[in-house]
């Protein structure tokens, strides 16, 4: 009779907290690889400026364009 009301919390601390503890170490590690990028060098960090500028230069074309014709009129 006692045995039988202590199965679920026998249950619990031998299954579910052992669980919960692996589960925030592994978001741990995660959060820890996620925090230290792989660093560019030099070349690949020119491009994505580049890659930053050309959109710019498009986003500015764009507007202009939107400018021009008021919505839904463009065609």
């Amino acid at each position: 009779m006692y045995a039988a009301a202590m199965l679920p919390l026998i249950i619990i601390v031998v299954v579910a907290i052992p669980l919960l503890v692996v589960a925030f170490r592994a978001a741990g590690r995660s959060k820890a690889a996620g925090e230290h990028p792989v660093p560019e060098d030099d070349r690949a960090q020119q491009r994505t400026e580049q890659e930053f500028a050309d959109a710019e230069a498009y986003q500015e074309q764009w507007r202009d364009e939107e400018k021009k014709h008021p919505k839904n009129t463009i065609l």
